[in-house]
């Protein structure tokens, strides 16, 4: 059965136990949520704390903050954004229906994966139809050359290509001789992350990270 429907009040208090559960592992306090909430009283907390337990969406013991659980599992994981091309140019897409559950990442703002296709990284042990994990890149000037990016190229597509900076040009270099580099002004290129990790899945078997 359905929770019932939130007040957007209600909601904002959700939403906001339910990132504090994710990052922190245990219940906030009243405290914690009357200073998120920008409240003086710890009447609204509690008043909005019995509506999402009389709707369904946690459970709740009153006067006890850490005994709260949620009684539906948030969508966890890296979201899993579209497909990254390991050998011509694909499009990225922005709604995520996938997610890729990678604990070791979660905590970390911005993380996000794409489905490769194409054997164009086949030197760097990255084949078609693995999932890659990239980290946002909010500096190029941080990056070292020969690192792994998932790139944005005229055109509306995305690669993957391990990273060149020469000046006022960035070379996209492919780890398989048989694709050619792609060169092009730095203005024209956006660097969209950097690899953190591949997941495999294995036909038969578990996958790994």
């Amino acid at each position: 059965m359905e929770p019932a429907p939130l007040t957007v009040a209600q909601q904002e208090l959700y939403d906001w136990i339910v990132e504090f559960l994710a990052h922190h592992g245990h219940a906030p306090s009243i405290r914690q949520m009357m200073d998120a909430m920008g409240l003086r009283s710890p009447a609204p907390i509690q008043s909005r704390l019995r509506y999402l337990q009389k709707k369904g969406w946690i459970r709740w013991q009153p006067g006890r903050a850490r005994t709260l659980q949620l009684t539906i599992a948030p969508p966890m994981g890296i979201p899993v954004l579209g497909t990254v091309s390991a050998g011509g140019l694909v499009e990225t897409f922005p709604d995520a229906e996938e997610r890729l559950d990678l604990q070791m990442l979660l905590k970390e703002e911005g993380v996000f994966a794409l489905t490769v296709c194409g054997d164009s990284m086949i030197g760097a042990h990255i084949t078609n139809g693995d999932v890659v994990v990239m980290t946002p890149v909010t500096d190029i000037r941080t990056l070292p050359n020969g690192a792994i990016v998932s790139a944005m190229v005229p055109g509306e597509g995305a690669t993957l290509k391990l990273f060149y900076g020469d000046g006022p040009t960035i070379r996209l270099e492919p780890a398989n001789p048989a694709y050619e580099a792609i060169v092009l002004p730095a203005e024209q290129v956006v660097i969209q992350g950097r690899l953190a990790a591949v997941w495999r899945q294995v036909h038969g078997g578990a996958g790994g990270p």
